[in-house]
């Protein structure tokens, strides 16, 4: 009985077997994944390039309620022009005028799914070249894979999205490392300048005072400890979670401030440089960080970590020279006074470090 009653449903169930696998396969032919391509080849006199896209994308723009008319010749003919109009004002690279581009002949790929245009924008491109794209906007979920080929290396590849920022693209020329240079130099120096921990770090170093070479000295193992960890981390090797190093920065604060005031009693050993070096480290994943918020060029990665540095170096040198000055003038003048700067100083130094590791500990700040 059981037996014939499940014979019996067999049919039925093939029934939805097909219907189910009819279902799966109808989206996929309906609209294709909602993808887009761009691909840019830099040359020293000119770009080119082809952007493709998919017939169901490309036929509301047009008007078209058949996206596979748009395989018929004519039809694609009929519309080319605007097809290029529309391209050229949703794609963006920098000053290269896309209304300048030479467009080629329409091509049917991906299976009969798509259509591709080559162009040629002719002028030596820029060396920093700002890249944006946002093809069709009315589909949210859209994206566009932008390769960008420079030589015979390896492209640099950008995806973009409705939300997506503009990329910088750095020339693999000399002006395109002085283009990086130009855009991560600033970058250092503004950090370190913005950033309150890494200013009062330094400052609690330099409150016991000393000659030009020891501060710079102590600026410069500060330096060489924070590049090996930025490199460490922008680069991917070793990347600490902000949660542990944060944390770890202010107490690193708390430690030098302690260790001044060890020191103006007699009790300790200049250990500054040290300092300076290890918590150095500490600090460069703190700068990587926002480093990696900011963005790194990959196809120009030495050259960017290598600004960002020298960046950082010049803020720290400027603090130096105007804290360490200022420190010495009253040194001279009132040694007394002088005297208090330093316990008063470390106290502060440690009571905001302090303020900072329970901030960053227990309430995520």
């Amino acid at each position: 009985m059981c037996v014939r009653k499940s014979g019996a449903n067999w049919p039925l169930l093939r029934w939805f077997v097909a219907l189910f696998a009819l279902l799966l396969a109808v989206p996929a032919s309906a609209h294709p994944v909602p993808f887009s391509y761009l691909n840019l080849e830099v040359h020293d006199a000119a770009i080119t390039g082809r952007v493709r896209a998919h017939l169901t994308d490309i036929a509301p723009i047009l008007g078209i309620s058949d996206p596979q008319s748009l395989l018929d010749p004519r039809v694609q003919a009929a519309h080319q022009a605007q097809i290029e109009r529309y391209f050229a004002s949703h794609i963006a690279l920098g000053s290269d005028d896309f209304s300048r581009a030479k467009w080629g002949a329409i091509a049917v790929v991906d299976d009969n799914e798509a259509l591709e245009l080559a162009f040629t924008i002719d002028g030596p491109p820029a060396a920093a070249l700002s890249i944006d794209t946002d093809l069709f906007p009315a589909d949210p979920n859209h994206q566009t894979f932008v390769n960008v080929y420079e030589g015979k290396g390896a492209p640099q590849q950008y995806i973009f999205a409705s939300t997506s920022e503009p990329k910088i693209y750095y020339r693999g020329t000399t002006a395109g490392a002085f283009a990086v240079m130009g855009t991560f130099i600033p970058s250092g120096v503004h950090h370190i300048m913005i950033g309150p921990d890494h200013i009062l770090f330094l400052v609690g170093l330099l409150l016991l005072g000393g000659s030009l070479r020891q501060l710079v000295t102590i600026v410069t193992a500060f330096t060489i400890g924070h590049s090996i960890t930025l490199s460490l981390a922008s680069l991917n090797i070793l990347t600490p979670p902000s949660w542990l190093i944060e944390p770890a920065i202010a107490l690193s604060i708390v430690v030098v401030g302690v260790d001044n005031l060890l020191v103006r009693k007699g009790e300790g050993r200049d250990m500054r440089a040290w300092a300076a070096l290890l918590f150095g480290l500490i600090h460069g994943f703190g700068f990587a960080n926002v480093l990696k918020e900011f963005g790194l060029p990959q196809e120009a990665l030495g050259w960017s970590l290598f600004s960002f540095n020298v960046g950082v170096e010049l803020g720290q040198l400027a603090i130096v020279a105007v804290v360490g000055a200022l420190l010495e003038v009253i040194r001279r003048r009132n040694p007394a006074l002088s005297g208090w700067i330093v316990i008063f100083g470390s106290l502060v130094v440690i009571a905001a470090g302090g303020y900072w590791f329970v901030e960053r500990v227990f309430f995520g700040g």
